[in-house]
């Protein structure tokens, strides 16, 4: 890139970035008003997203009037917009601060005497950094994440942020998953994302909302690897901050094949999105590699 370009941006990043820094010491609900300013804004002026979380939704809630769906879309937007605003509070807010706002249920569910390997199943929504930030307070953990290799000023921050509470192991996804089982075997929990399209090479084809999506079969495989209990951990936004629920250790899993699992796995999350449809992700192209044939959804 051209020096003077990457100083811009560079220099721009540095700014958004003192610009959350100054916007975490706000009392949460101003925050979030905050937030909300912003999400409107985005959605007036991201028209492709917009579009993106629009065929996602049609996709998948084929049924549902078309003007809720609308005011979903609008109430995602405000959502997804209010938890980017938030990461300024797990970047710089006090321990004790963030004590208040993050509130983790079922904490018996990931600890183990045996050290046992645990996969912590983390769907996609809205407060996925707030459950990471939860559990890394508590321990040591695994985590994978993609390089913002365009923005490298973001990328430090948020890998800093990452890296702030008990030294978590932060792979990234071109390092493969070799170093994650090691670390598994060790007695550190896998907080693991798997329901996004990261192409036809890395996934199979399986059923999302009567869609079928290319899905990464990760779970079964690391299962079937490493013995490893799967332990879903849905985070929730709420008014007062963040509530963690760590599930109940998934029984009978593995079944039968790796693309049954994939399937029941796929459908718990379709039963977690129902409950919070306007915190899952609908800004990603969920349903971008197709089956072979079948026309693209997006533009």
């Amino acid at each position: 890139m051209n020096p003077v370009r990457s100083f811009i941006r560079d220099s721009f990043a540095r700014l958004v970035l003192a610009s959350l820094w100054l916007l975490h010491w706000l009392p949460l609900p101003l925050l979030r008003k905050v937030g909300f300013l912003l999400g409107v804004a985005f959605f007036h002026g991201a028209r492709v997203r917009r579009e993106i979380a629009a065929i996602n939704l049609k996709l998948c809630f084929p049924d549902m009037d078309e003007a809720e769906r609308a005011r979903l879309l609008r109430r995602h937007f405000v959502v997804f917009s209010q938890s980017m605003l938030d990461r300024s509070l797990f970047w710089w807010a006090s321990p004790a601060r963030l004590s208040r706002i993050l509130e983790l249920r079922g904490w018996e569910n990931i600890i183990r005497s045996d050290k046992a390997p645990t996969l912590l199943l983390a769907p996609h929504f809205a407060g996925l950094d707030a459950g990471g930030v939860a559990i890394t307070m508590r321990i040591s953990g695994i985590s994978m994440y993609s390089r913002q290799k365009r923005q490298p000023v973001f990328d430090q921050a948020i890998f800093k942020g990452r890296m702030r509470f008990n030294q978590p192991i932060l792979i990234s996804r071109k390092e493969g998953i070799r170093r994650a089982i090691k670390a598994m075997k060790d007695g550190l929990p896998f907080y693991y994302l798997p329901d996004m399209d990261l192409g036809r090479e890395e996934s199979i084809f399986v059923p999302f909302f009567g869609v079928m999506a290319a899905t990464v079969p990760g779970v079964s495989r690391l299962v079937r690897l490493t013995g490893a209990r799967v332990v879903p951990v849905i985070t929730r936004m709420t008014g007062k901050g963040y509530t963690i629920d760590c599930l109940p250790p998934w029984e009978n899993f593995p079944g039968e094949s790796v693309e049954a699992d994939t399937l029941f796995m796929n459908r718990f999350i379709e039963e977690s999105v129902l409950a919070m449809p306007e915190q899952y992700h609908w800004l990603h192209k969920r349903f971008k590699t197709r089956p072979p044939g079948e026309e693209k959804f997006y533009p």
